[in-house]
Protein backbone atom coordinates (compact mmCIF):
# COMPACT_ATOMS: atom_id res chain seq x y z
CA UNK A 1 0.00 0.00 0.00
CA UNK A 2 1.39 3.02 -0.97
CA UNK A 3 0.52 6.04 1.39
CA UNK A 4 0.35 9.46 0.26
CA UNK A 5 2.67 12.44 1.18
CA UNK A 6 -0.23 13.91 1.99
CA UNK A 7 -1.57 12.22 4.22
CA UNK A 8 2.46 11.94 5.85
CA UNK A 9 2.42 15.50 6.01
CA UNK A 10 -0.70 16.15 8.08
CA UNK A 11 0.92 14.05 10.56
CA UNK A 12 4.05 15.54 11.25
CA UNK A 13 2.32 19.22 11.28
CA UNK A 14 1.33 17.73 14.64
CA UNK A 15 5.00 17.32 15.74
CA UNK A 16 6.99 20.67 15.98
CA UNK A 17 10.07 19.40 16.63
CA UNK A 18 10.28 17.23 12.99
CA UNK A 19 10.27 19.10 9.97
CA UNK A 20 8.89 16.98 7.69
CA UNK A 21 9.28 17.09 3.27
CA UNK A 22 8.49 15.57 -0.02
CA UNK A 23 10.77 16.44 -3.40
CA UNK A 24 9.94 15.50 -7.64
CA UNK A 25 12.81 14.00 -9.18
CA UNK A 26 14.12 17.35 -9.75
CA UNK A 27 14.57 17.45 -6.09
CA UNK A 28 11.62 20.55 -5.63
CA UNK A 29 9.83 20.48 -3.27
CA UNK A 30 5.97 18.96 -3.13
CA UNK A 31 5.30 18.85 0.13
CA UNK A 32 6.63 20.64 3.77
CA UNK A 33 5.03 20.46 6.61
CA UNK A 34 4.02 23.71 9.25
CA UNK A 35 7.42 23.18 10.87
CA UNK A 36 9.35 24.12 8.27
CA UNK A 37 7.27 26.69 6.99
CA UNK A 38 7.54 28.35 10.39
CA UNK A 39 11.98 27.84 9.90
CA UNK A 40 11.58 29.09 6.67
CA UNK A 41 9.96 32.41 7.70
CA UNK A 42 7.11 31.91 4.97
CA UNK A 43 3.62 31.87 5.26
CA UNK A 44 2.35 29.82 2.53
CA UNK A 45 3.54 26.47 0.77
CA UNK A 46 3.34 28.54 -2.18
CA UNK A 47 6.30 29.75 -1.41
CA UNK A 48 7.83 26.79 -1.15
CA UNK A 49 6.33 24.02 -3.24
CA UNK A 50 8.13 23.89 -6.68
CA UNK A 51 11.76 25.17 -5.42
CA UNK A 52 15.23 23.18 -4.64
CA UNK A 53 16.39 23.14 -1.57
CA UNK A 54 19.14 25.92 -3.13
CA UNK A 55 16.37 28.28 -3.53
CA UNK A 56 14.62 28.20 0.06
CA UNK A 57 17.92 27.50 2.17
CA UNK A 58 20.91 29.87 2.82
CA UNK A 59 23.96 29.24 1.03
CA UNK A 60 26.00 27.13 3.50
CA UNK A 61 23.64 24.53 4.11
CA UNK A 62 21.58 23.88 0.95
CA UNK A 63 24.83 22.52 -1.11
CA UNK A 64 24.77 19.18 1.59
CA UNK A 65 20.98 19.29 0.63
CA UNK A 66 21.13 19.22 -3.04
CA UNK A 67 24.00 16.41 -3.23
CA UNK A 68 22.03 14.77 -0.30
CA UNK A 69 18.86 14.85 -2.65
CA UNK A 70 21.02 13.39 -5.60
CA UNK A 71 21.73 10.28 -3.89
CA UNK A 72 18.91 9.48 -2.79
CA UNK A 73 17.09 10.10 -6.09
CA UNK A 74 19.51 7.66 -7.56
CA UNK A 75 18.21 4.86 -5.05
CA UNK A 76 20.09 5.51 -1.35
CA UNK A 77 18.82 5.85 1.57
CA UNK A 78 20.50 8.29 3.37
CA UNK A 79 19.67 7.38 7.69
CA UNK A 80 20.76 9.75 10.44
CA UNK A 81 22.58 12.63 9.10
CA UNK A 82 23.82 14.65 11.26
CA UNK A 83 23.37 18.32 10.33
CA UNK A 84 22.64 22.09 11.16
CA UNK A 85 19.02 23.17 9.88
CA UNK A 86 17.27 26.41 10.50
CA UNK A 87 15.49 26.42 13.62
CA UNK A 88 12.26 28.24 14.63
CA UNK A 89 14.36 31.11 15.49
CA UNK A 90 16.06 31.50 11.97
CA UNK A 91 18.94 30.13 13.91
CA UNK A 92 20.84 27.47 13.19
CA UNK A 93 20.56 23.94 15.48
CA UNK A 94 21.83 20.44 15.07
CA UNK A 95 19.41 17.72 13.35
CA UNK A 96 19.59 14.48 12.41
CA UNK A 97 18.04 13.61 8.53
CA UNK A 98 16.66 10.63 7.19
CA UNK A 99 15.73 10.54 3.67
CA UNK A 100 14.06 7.90 1.53
CA UNK A 101 13.62 7.21 -2.25
CA UNK A 102 9.80 7.13 -3.26
CA UNK A 103 9.46 3.85 -5.39
CA UNK A 104 6.62 3.57 -7.52
CA UNK A 105 6.43 0.12 -10.18
CA UNK A 106 10.21 -0.09 -9.45
CA UNK A 107 11.43 3.53 -10.30
CA UNK A 108 12.64 6.23 -7.66
CA UNK A 109 9.69 9.32 -8.61
CA UNK A 110 10.88 11.75 -5.55
CA UNK A 111 11.82 11.49 -2.11
CA UNK A 112 10.45 11.99 1.68
CA UNK A 113 12.70 13.05 4.43
CA UNK A 114 12.45 14.03 7.69
CA UNK A 115 14.97 16.33 10.17
CA UNK A 116 14.18 15.94 13.78
CA UNK A 117 15.58 18.56 16.18
CA UNK A 118 18.42 17.52 18.43
CA UNK A 119 18.42 20.50 20.60
CA UNK A 120 19.34 20.59 23.89
CA UNK A 121 19.51 17.03 25.01
CA UNK A 122 21.32 16.59 28.24
CA UNK A 123 24.24 19.03 27.82
CA UNK A 124 25.22 17.48 25.07
CA UNK A 125 24.71 20.24 22.58
CA UNK A 126 28.79 21.17 22.97
CA UNK A 127 29.45 17.47 21.33
CA UNK A 128 27.82 17.38 18.11
CA UNK A 129 30.15 18.73 15.90
CA UNK A 130 32.55 15.69 17.07
CA UNK A 131 29.72 13.46 16.53
CA UNK A 132 29.25 15.02 13.62
CA UNK A 133 32.73 14.04 12.03
CA UNK A 134 32.58 10.55 13.72
CA UNK A 135 29.64 10.13 12.10
CA UNK A 136 30.73 11.80 8.68
CA UNK A 137 33.75 9.40 8.94
CA UNK A 138 31.28 6.01 8.95
CA UNK A 139 29.52 6.82 6.44
CA UNK A 140 32.44 7.71 4.28
CA UNK A 141 34.41 4.32 5.54
CA UNK A 142 32.23 1.68 6.51
CA UNK A 143 33.50 -0.74 3.66
CA UNK A 144 36.76 -0.72 5.75
CA UNK A 145 37.59 -2.42 9.06
CA UNK A 146 36.62 0.52 11.55
CA UNK A 147 38.84 0.93 14.28
CA UNK A 148 37.45 2.68 17.42
CA UNK A 149 40.56 3.83 17.61
CA UNK A 150 39.77 6.43 14.98
CA UNK A 151 36.63 7.13 16.37
CA UNK A 152 37.79 8.07 19.36
CA UNK A 153 40.80 10.28 17.79
CA UNK A 154 38.67 11.94 15.52
CA UNK A 155 36.37 13.23 18.90
CA UNK A 156 38.23 13.04 21.90
CA UNK A 157 36.48 11.56 23.57
CA UNK A 158 37.18 8.58 25.79
CA UNK A 159 35.39 4.83 25.05
CA UNK A 160 33.07 5.21 27.90
CA UNK A 161 32.19 8.96 26.69
CA UNK A 162 31.75 8.00 22.53
CA UNK A 163 29.39 5.36 23.37
CA UNK A 164 27.20 7.23 26.07
CA UNK A 165 27.10 10.44 23.31
CA UNK A 166 26.02 7.56 20.46
CA UNK A 167 23.41 6.31 22.49
CA UNK A 168 21.93 9.57 23.55
CA UNK A 169 21.62 10.85 20.20
CA UNK A 170 21.34 7.80 17.94
CA UNK A 171 19.80 5.43 20.57
CA UNK A 172 22.62 2.90 19.26
CA UNK A 173 26.57 2.23 19.83
CA UNK A 174 28.73 3.44 17.28
CA UNK A 175 28.98 -0.31 16.04
CA UNK A 176 25.90 -0.68 16.13
CA UNK A 177 25.16 2.77 13.49
CA UNK A 178 27.94 1.42 11.43
CA UNK A 179 25.96 -2.06 10.74
CA UNK A 180 23.00 -0.43 10.43
CA UNK A 181 24.64 2.04 7.42
CA UNK A 182 26.22 -0.90 5.84
CA UNK A 183 23.03 -2.93 5.58
CA UNK A 184 21.27 0.57 4.03
CA UNK A 185 23.65 0.44 1.64
CA UNK A 186 23.29 -3.35 0.87
CA UNK A 187 19.07 -2.95 0.63
CA UNK A 188 19.91 -0.88 -2.36
CA UNK A 189 22.98 -2.52 -3.97
CA UNK A 190 20.56 -5.66 -3.70
CA UNK A 191 18.36 -4.24 -6.56
CA UNK A 192 21.00 -4.48 -8.94
CA UNK A 193 23.66 -7.42 -10.38
CA UNK A 194 26.30 -7.73 -8.10
CA UNK A 195 26.31 -11.26 -6.39
CA UNK A 196 25.24 -11.63 -2.81
CA UNK A 197 28.61 -12.26 -1.64
CA UNK A 198 30.48 -9.06 -3.28
CA UNK A 199 27.66 -7.24 -1.99
CA UNK A 200 28.55 -8.11 1.62
CA UNK A 201 32.10 -7.83 0.81
CA UNK A 202 31.71 -3.88 -0.80
CA UNK A 203 29.29 -3.03 2.93
CA UNK A 204 32.55 -3.96 4.94
CA UNK A 205 31.02 -7.60 6.24
CA UNK A 206 34.23 -9.95 7.05
CA UNK A 207 32.97 -12.48 5.05
CA UNK A 208 28.98 -13.72 3.52
CA UNK A 209 27.83 -15.96 7.00
CA UNK A 210 28.33 -12.58 8.52
CA UNK A 211 26.66 -10.52 6.28
CA UNK A 212 23.82 -12.85 6.36
CA UNK A 213 23.57 -12.93 10.15
CA UNK A 214 23.42 -9.14 10.31
CA UNK A 215 21.21 -8.68 7.51
CA UNK A 216 18.74 -10.97 8.60
CA UNK A 217 18.35 -9.47 12.22
CA UNK A 218 18.34 -6.16 11.00
CA UNK A 219 15.71 -6.59 7.96
CA UNK A 220 13.83 -10.01 9.19
CA UNK A 221 14.92 -12.32 6.19
CA UNK A 222 18.28 -13.49 3.91
CA UNK A 223 19.53 -10.82 1.17
CA UNK A 224 18.64 -13.79 -1.14
CA UNK A 225 15.23 -13.61 0.11
CA UNK A 226 15.31 -10.04 0.01
CA UNK A 227 16.20 -10.15 -3.65
CA UNK A 228 13.83 -12.61 -4.35
CA UNK A 229 10.77 -10.17 -2.97
CA UNK A 230 12.61 -7.43 -5.24
CA UNK A 231 11.92 -9.89 -8.21
CA UNK A 232 8.69 -11.32 -6.96
CA UNK A 233 6.95 -7.67 -7.14
CA UNK A 234 8.78 -6.31 -10.09
CA UNK A 235 6.78 -9.40 -11.58
CA UNK A 236 3.39 -8.68 -10.54
CA UNK A 237 3.89 -5.07 -11.35
CA UNK A 238 5.09 -6.07 -14.38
Amino acid sequence: MLIDPVEIEALFNAIPSVLFFAKDMEGRYTHVNLTMMHRLGVKSRGEVIGKRADEVYPVGMSEAYVEQDARVLAGEVVENVMELQLLTNQQPGWCLTCKRPIIENGEVVGLIGISRDLGQRGGLESQYEPLRLALNYLNTHYAENVRMQTLLDITGFSLSKLERSFRKVFQMTPQQVLTRLRIQIALHLLHGDESVASIGQACGFSDQSAFTRKFRAEVGMAPRQYRASIAAKAAQKG
